[in-house]
């Protein structure tokens, strides 16, 4: 039961990809003490909290991946190596490699969901005032998740918008490729939340076409039969259901899972064109 579970969550290209960005440990001194939770069957557990949204201390033992702390704890471990990071970044030079990102236009958006307090929570103006929390994504024309951020939900989409540009992971060129790595797109959509003077000259001085609806001026269909790749990427985003509802307290834990969760969304976008090409 433990292995059909673990081949169905962590797929081997996705272990690939990761088992050499996991930091070694000094082996144990002496005998005695709990053998160590292996690190697949570790990010299986963390991948089970993430799907299904269970607490972490009701993962089930049946599993094999040992305790909801144990994989709390991985989690954490790995986040403060950089390890989520990292593992992101090589999922996209990936894709990049095989000519899958599409930097012809970027698009930009933000949603807002309930948590149950901690970091980074604010009054949502949205639903009531009640606490919340927001994630703010930047994907390629594809949809496949760029970058993604977290604020409180009464931040407004545009506070974020230089930082989410400014810290998009750089991704090397096609293989073979001439040219250097790119972290921006030639062009960026985003909604009339983004109309404002400092978002525009901000993309006109980093070479960026703008296409930002304006407001009070053009109809919110018109740049949408663009954008609907961006909310297209929020709906899988929320359907990891740890993140439809914040649970987890600390920023450093609720990133450390959207990056995974971005991470999970380009695998498996990779998984389906390498097995196209392989037909």
């Amino acid at each position: 039961m433990a292995k059909t579970t673990q081949q169905r969550r962590v797929e081997d290209r996705l272990w690939e990809l990761i088992e050499p960005l996991i930091p070694s440990r000094p082996a144990p001194r002496g005998p005695g003490g709990r053998p160590r939770i292996d690190d697949r069957a570790a990010l299986e557990g963390i991948l089970f909290v993430l799907d299904t949204g269970c607490r972490w201390r009701d993962l089930p033992e049946q599993l094999g991946c040992g305790s909801g702390h144990t994989a709390w704890r991985r989690l954490r471990e790995w986040q403060n190596a950089g390890v989520w990071d990292r593992l992101h970044q090589l999922v996209l030079d990936e894709l990049s490699d095989i000519d899958e990102l599409d930097w012809t236009r970027g698009c930009i958006d933000a949603v807002s969901v309930r948590s149950k307090g901690g970091e980074l929570t604010g009054r949502s103006p949205t639903d009531r005032g009640k606490a919340g929390s927001k994630y703010h994504v930047l994907c390629d024309a594809n949809g496949l998740p760029l970058h993604v951020m977290l604020s409180a939900a009464n931040t407004h989409d545009s506070m974020l918008f230089e930082p989410l540009l400014d810290t998009n992971p750089t991704v090397r060129g096609h293989h073979g490729r001439a040219g250097r790595p790119r972290c921006r797109p030639d062009k960026l959509h985003a909604d009339k939340g983004y109309d404002y003077r400092r978002c525009r000259r901000y993309l006109t001085r980093r070479g960026i076409k703008v296409r930002i609806a304006r407001r009070g001026i053009e109809d919110k269909s018109r740049l949408g039969r663009v954008r609907w790749v961006v909310e297209r990427t929020i709906s899988w985003l929320l359907r990891f259901k740890r993140l439809g509802l914040r649970y987890d307290r600390t920023e450093r834990t609720t990133l450390a899972l959207l990056t995974l969760a971005c991470t999970v969304i380009s695998v498996r976008r990779l998984i389906k064109i390498e097995l196209c090409d392989q037909v």
